[in-house]
């Protein structure tokens, strides 16, 4: 692939020539030339194949409606990205509960548990929830997030937790509504 910059001949040109170039146009105007792709007619996909098309052709139509959001436009100022392409890696990319801490949580109501959560655009929400891993789930809630450090939320314990050991599941949601989660034991 060839990028063509300030060229009289090459600017503007789109589409292709010939058989086996092809010019596109790339963020600022920039003309791009490659070689068009041969596929053989006769191909047959695998269900992995299919199953990455599907999930493309869902992260394009979400694209498609958040690369008008201006979050992701403020992300892609001066970079050689554009909103849409980086609205297609969040689709594909999912949030990560970096580090629990629960050094101060000793069962009861009103103390804090800190939760590390990032993602490649945004995190948009923390989940907490503490249960003992059969069933009986203590208390869930909303974690906040700080407003000093993006990455660090805070959830407030509200009942007392019988005797611990317990477990705390902690999960972190990104703007196309993947999750990602973590999980600590308690003591």
């Amino acid at each position: 692939m060839a990028k063509v910059l300030d060229n009289l001949v090459t600017e503007g040109l789109s589409g292709k020539l010939g058989k086996r170039l092809v010019f596109r146009k790339g963020k600022g105007g920039m003309t791009i030339l490659s070689t068009r792709p041969v596929f053989s007619p006769d191909r047959v996909f695998s269900h992995a194949q299919q199953a990455q098309q599907s999930a493309f052709r869902q992260a394009a139509t979400y694209a498609k409606v958040a690369k008008h959001q201006p979050l992701y436009i403020d992300l892609t100022k001066g970079t050689p990205l554009n909103a849409y392409n980086l609205a297609i890696a969040d689709w594909f990319g999912k949030p990560e509960v970096l580090e629990i801490d629960a050094g101060e949580w000793t069962g009861r109501s009103g103390q804090t548990i800190r939760i590390k959560a990032q993602d490649n655009v945004k995190v948009t929400n923390v989940r907490v929830n503490i249960h003992n891993g059969a069933g009986s789930i203590y208390e869930q809630g909303e974690a906040l997030q700080s407003e000093t450090d993006g990455m660090l939320w805070t959830y407030i314990t509200t009942t007392n937790v019988p005797t611990p050991p317990a477990l705390l599941d902690a999960s972190a949601q990104d703007l196309p509504g993947n999750i990602g989660a973590s999980a600590i034991q308690l003591s």
